[in-house]
């Protein structure tokens, strides 16, 4: 797939030259760049899933508990 972008010669600048720093081209900075985005966003939404969950019902159990629990002591 191919993308384009509108980048001011500021933005073209800075982003050419931070992939240059980094050893990569700017495709593959880029690319990196929305594939962390995606999932710090999806980590996120995890998180907040997990955490409402949580509030709505904070009961929690040690290790030994769920051994004992699930028969393997």
């Amino acid at each position: 797939m191919t993308i384009s972008l509108r980048l001011s010669d500021a933005d073209t600048l800075l982003i050419k030259s931070f992939a240059e720093m980094n050893g990569l081209s700017v495709s593959e900075l880029v690319r990196q760049s929305v594939l962390d985005r995606i999932e710090d966003e999806l980590d996120l939404k995890a998180y907040e899933t997990a955490l409402a969950e949580y509030r709505a019902q904070p009961d929690t159990y040690t290790l030994d508990d769920m051994e004992k629990e699930l028969g393997l002591l």
